[in-house]
């Protein structure tokens, strides 16, 4: 019995192994599929990152049972239990963490996100597009005019905090920071700075699915200060997972002290 055993554990880890290396698969065919264009990114989300959460946790439910009968197995066997195990969690946690943001999971995301993908520290005057307008079109990527008052009302529900920020400064040495700050951002690609219209504009590329963001930052004359504004908005799809307001919230943040 304690031989039939070991087999059964042997057998599970390889199961386990086995399944958790093909949920990595279907993982690693998200983003390569949609950056070389062979089909559209919602296949990647809902015909490979889903089912590779499925794998993952198949690999994880059946990893688990195997570790009864350590004592049975082979180091090799128990390479492929903990391999299982570990890739399976990982696997089922980084797509589920996806979802979870939109469909509110408990212990990953109690909150659920608005489904949309254009926030702005102004939504009565939204700082406008230009520079990075041809390349959207380019992509075929989303409306870069502003939804308007329903798309306020679901920004401020999930994102109070995303808010302008002021100085005292004069609107040309604000820039000047403004500027530097950008700058020194990591991943942003700065496409035009206008000191005289007060803009900066750039775009930046997600790291997982390669999905290309544009953001456009405003200086403006406030009384004797300045203040300064901030627009993020995807190119692609309607919902964001919150990468929008979290750009605009590192970004303000790093200027902050720059401002004195």
């Amino acid at each position: 019995m304690s031989a039939g055993a070991g087999r059964l554990g042997r057998h599970l880890s390889l199961l386990g192994f086995l399944l958790a290396a093909l949920a990595a698969v279907l993982l690693a065919l998200a983003p390569i599929g949609w950056r070389a264009g062979l089909w559209h990114f919602r296949t990647s989300f809902w015909y490979l990152m889903e089912p590779a959460a499925v794998l993952g946790a198949a690999a994880l439910l059946v990893s688990l049972p195997a570790l009864f009968w350590w004592s049975g197995m082979s180091g090799g066997a128990r390479l492929l239990a903990l391999l299982g195990l570990i890739g399976g969690a990982v696997l089922v946690y980084y797509p589920l963490q996806f979802y979870a943001k939109i469909y509110s999971l408990p212990l990953i995301h109690n909150t659920p996100l608005p489904r949309i993908h254009d926030i702005t520290t102004d939504a009565a005057n939204p700082p406008v597009f230009a520079a990075t307008l041809a390349a959207r079109a380019a992509e075929h990527g989303n409306a870069a005019a502003y939804a308007g008052a329903e798309l306020a009302r679901q920004q401020q529900a999930a994102y109070p905090d995303v808010a302008p920020l002021r100085t005292a400064l004069p609107p040309a040495e604000a820039f000047k920071r403004a500027l530097a700050a950008a700058a020194g951002m990591s991943g942003w690609t700065i496409v035009r700075s206008d000191p005289a219209a007060g803009t900066i504009e750039g775009s930046q590329r997600t790291l997982f699915m390669g999905f290309t963001d544009d953001f456009v930052v405003r200086i403006s004359a406030d009384g004797v200060g300045s203040r300064i504004d901030m627009r993020s908005e995807s190119r692609q799809g309607q919902s964001d997972f919150g990468v929008n307001a979290g750009r605009i919230r590192a970004y303000l943040a790093a200027l902050k002290p720059r401002l004195g």
